[in-house]
């Protein structure tokens, strides 16, 4: 049996494509629709993740020709809070409202105006994480009512993006079922229902690597985030209208609402990143203040292999920078060490505050920095890896990481551990901390002795920086940041909330976690915004800001937001249409 007949959809049939994210669903889409133009089948093409000119720019880099014409809905760019494209071939749609996917589906159908038309929804993901079981509903009314008028749908979702049976139920009423994994070096294909295919596994060897690579680092950018790391003095901020550390709580919200999206990928796409922008740290040396050069001269050891050399490392240069980047309180652990094989304890770890037994090791966002300093500062050219052993989250009394110079399987089990189970257990906990402040005035629990802050430029680290570099966590944070915006902008207004009530205590609120001077009248205006402060990107680049922000304008106002201005693309402050 050959791939190219699994990837037939037959007319009069839904087949739904399940796997986890990174399994190859979108690839496996892409051919579908590659075979459909080749059959000259009319195709329209529901994207909620991406820019229908980002499909068009796969589909052409697989051999399709320019003048091919396909019919687009984009469910993306009004979710997130970015200009839909005034393109002849797309309707505009949200993810938040499955009726407006409906109507631009329709609206498509009717313009095409024959049957036998092969609609791609990739992916199924996104509505689901907003509506929930508003989906298989959504599925039952238009998906197959389209595929019963002489047409074909594939519908891609992500396995563990929620309950078991939403996607049973879901998996129930398809007409075909193909479910997708990655097995060692090679992606199987398991063919669970077809309505012409016998059911068959398909094994195919894998010609990329399931964690995204890293792009080459601008330089520029590079210097930037370590002068800022490094340039400060006591009682002089570099935001000098906000200070130099926001709320752990907005850090947080941030990282783990994109985890909702891609729990598999996005602990080894902040992990790596981490890694690599701090294994760059001897580099740029010459951009810290002088008195940082002598110390790093006058007492790094050439190698880090015996403990005596470690723990000279952790005085004088690793716990001072955990501390003072309010990032925790990093202490070596003499005498669990060894010659290779390093123990640290953090205590009030930025990364895991709050979050004590939820089942699972989180330490991920802030230890690559560690790994990446020791690969650069060490004159043996070897690539130091740490992984977390012990966590509050699985209910220890303090986190505990171990470094090796080496890779292993355990650091990969450990980045791929987390499941939907745990990322809705902290999310949970984020929502609470953060209606409790928007509703009763609650604030959010402080470190003893911490406190709630956490450096700018480590919460740069979990959101636009890595973004940068990777397409799928930039889509991640958007998506999230519209969910946390429009679950918020909900239980305002489900509190009885006047609509201007509801918006000033949200803008409090990123006011109190100090993400930037905002103001809000005819426009959003943030200056020192810590998503972009210090980035020279030449675009807008506040993702996770604007989709919170369109999420809650969506849910409150029934209006979207935009970025028309942004520091990171050279102007004096980030800022952003209503519309």
């Amino acid at each position: 049996m050959s791939l190219a007949e699994i990837q037939e959809i037959p007319k009069r049939s839904l087949t739904l494509l399940v796997g986890p994210p990174g399994a190859g669903k979108s690839t496996f889409c892409h051919q579908v629709v590659l075979n459909s133009i080749a059959a000259e089948r009319p195709i329209i093409f529901v994207t909620t993740e991406q820019s229908p000119s980002g499909v068009t720019g796969i589909l052409r880099g697989k051999g399709m020709g320019e003048a091919v014409a396909l019919s687009f809905v984009d469910a993306f760019a009004k979710t997130v809070g970015l200009a839909t494209p005034e393109r002849p071939d797309t309707v505009g749609a949200n993810c938040e409202d499955l009726n407006s996917i409906s109507m631009a589906i329709a609206k498509q159908q009717q313009k095409i105006g024959k049957r036998d038309i092969l609609l791609a929804f990739d992916s199924l993901t996104s509505p689901y994480l907003f509506n929930k079981e508003e989906v298989f509903r959504f599925i039952r009314l238009c998906l197959l009512k389209f595929a019963a008028e002489g047409n074909s749908v594939i519908a891609l979702i992500d396995e563990g993006c929620g309950k078991e049976e939403d996607l049973g139920a879901m998996m129930s009423v398809a007409d075909g079922i193909v479910k997708m994994e990655i097995k060692e070096n090679s992606r199987v294909i398991n063919v669970v229902k077809h309505p012409k295919v016998a059911p068959t596994k398909i094994e195919t060897p894998m010609t990329w690597s399931p964690a995204i690579a890293l792009e080459a680092f601008d330089p520029e950018i590079l210097k930037r985030m370590w002068e800022l790391s490094f340039s400060a003095r006591p009682g002089q901020a570099i935001r000098t209208e906000v200070g130099d550390f926001v709320n752990v709580l907005w850090r947080m919200l941030a990282f783990w609402s994109g985890m909702l999206w891609d729990s598999r990928r996005l602990p080894t796409i902040v992990y790596n990143f981490d890694q690599e922008v701090h294994a760059n740290l001897r580099e740029t040396m010459s951009l810290a203040p002088w008195r940082m050069r002598v110390l790093m001269k006058l007492f790094i050891p050439k190698s880090f292999s015996k403990v005596k050399d470690m723990r000279k490392l952790s005085s004088s240069f690793l716990g001072k920078t955990s501390k003072e980047s309010r990032q925790g309180i990093l202490e070596y652990v003499e005498e669990a060490s060894k010659n290779d094989e390093h123990y640290f304890r953090m205590y009030e770890s930025s990364d895991c505050w709050g979050f004590d037994n939820v089942g699972a090791r989180l330490g991920f966002p802030g230890i690559g920095a560690v790994a990446g300093m020791l690969k650069s500062l060490e004159k043996k050219e070897r690539d130091w890896n740490t992984v977390e052993t012990k966590c509050v989250g699985l209910g220890d009394p303090y986190c505990e990481i171990k470094v090796v110079p080496e890779k292993s399987d355990e650091l990969k089990d450990f980045l791929e551990a987390i499941d939907s189970s745990v990322v809705g257990k902290v999310h949970d906990r984020l929502m609470a901390q953060l209606t409790g402040f928007l509703i009763h005035g609650e604030l959010p629990p402080e470190r003893p002795r911490l406190g709630s802050g956490i450096s700018f430029n480590r919460t740069l680290m979990v959101t636009s920086a890595p973004a940068l570099f990777s397409e799928r966590y930039r889509m991640a944070l958007r998506m999230g940041g519209a969910r946390v915006g429009k679950e918020a902008g909900e239980q305002l207004t489900n509190a009885g909330m006047s609509e201007d009530e509801a918006i000033k205590r949200a803008t409090n609120f990123m006011d109190y976690c100090k993400v930037g001077k905002i103001t809000v009248g005819e426009t959003i205006r943030m200056k020192e915004n810590c998503e972009s402060f210090g980035l020279e990107t030449g675009e807008p680049s506040c993702f996770f800001t604007t989709g919170f922000l369109n999420g809650l304008f969506s849910a409150v106002k029934d209006q979207h937001v935009r970025e028309i201005k942004c520091i990171a693309a050279g102007d004096p402050y980030c800022e952003w249409e209503i519309i």
